[in-house]
């Protein structure tokens, strides 16, 4: 299959010369010349990958990605400066840039990051049909009774809507038991959003669940959905929910009952449609 490779850039020599060198190696190649008409690209003609300009006019590169990866979570896209700053290289890594590739353009260079950053994708693909492939089986191997039992409450229990929280002791299939509610479900071919809550620091939770606005606090350098808003449509797996705050648990419970999240620094409310699982090792009551 041939890789779909898209340049966008203001500079009508950087999108020539880049796309001819793209051309010359075997890729599909098209061009755009402003942010706008490569977000659209992106959702049209959906490349694998995307060499954008960081300083364009109207929308600038940093903005345009982030609107590219939510157009499409997948596409690979390195970004193009020609004076990057350490706060730019951040900001462009923070947002989800592959790499960023400085003025003037070295052909090895180039083709060095293409390669490497087409690997990765790769890589990402085939770990995606292995987990698939792994997710059809159940994942939950066993012919006890106790196994038989489970297995037979989790196809019945993954048919309905309902909230299901999957108590156990660590290490004993908690999020296998989550991911496979979640494949027999109706939402199977949406996304699985997993949050380990004991991973994340308190002061942090809130944002990671319910986003925020760009400049809310120290760090906020753009907007940002939280994972409730990446789960839309599919299951979020709150994993050791019991090490959540109080505080935190009852906005979860709030979003569970009125079925919108506001971002942290925002005060527009978003609607959500998710289903949420969660575990814990502790007990609750």
């Amino acid at each position: 299959m041939n890789r779909r490779v898209l340049v966008v850039d203001d500079e009508q020599g950087i999108r020539a010369a880049l796309g001819q060198l793209l051309e010359f190696e075997g890729y599909e190649v098209h061009t755009a010349a402003n942010a706008v008409d490569g977000i659209q690209e992106v959702g049209r003609w959906k490349p694998h990958l995307v060499f954008q300009d960081v300083k364009m006019a109207g929308i600038d590169g940093l903005e345009a990605l982030r609107k590219m990866r939510e157009v499409d979570p997948t596409v690979v896209v390195v970004m193009i400066s020609g004076h990057a700053t350490i706060q730019t290289a951040v900001e462009a890594t923070q947002l989800g840039a592959y790499d960023i590739l400085e003025k003037p353009l070295d052909t090895d260079r180039i083709l060095v990051i293409l390669r490497n950053a087409l690997r990765h994708l790769d890589l990402h693909e085939e770990n995606a049909r292995l987990r698939q492939t792994i997710e059809a089986r159940h994942e939950i191997v066993g012919r006890s009774f106790g196994i038989r039992a489970l297995i037979d409450r989790i196809d019945k229990v993954a048919a309905t809507p309902a909230r299901v929280l999957i108590t156990g002791e660590n290490g004993t299939g908690k999020e296998l038991v989550a991911r496979a509610i979640h494949t027999g479900s109706p939402r199977a071919k949406a996304t699985f959003v997993e949050v380990n809550c004991a991973a994340i620091p308190s002061e942090l939770i809130e944002s990671e669940l319910f986003g925020h606005i760009k400049g809310s606090f120290t760090g906020a350098v753009a907007d940002r959905a939280g994972k409730f808003e990446q789960a839309t449509g599919g299951t979020l797996f709150l994993d050791e929910i019991g090490d959540m705050s109080s505080a935190a648990q009852a906005k979860v419970l709030r979003v569970l009952q009125d079925g919108v999240v506001t971002r942290i620094g925002g005060n527009k409310p978003v609607q959500v449609d998710v289903r949420v699982l969660a575990a814990t090792n502790k007990n609750l009551e």
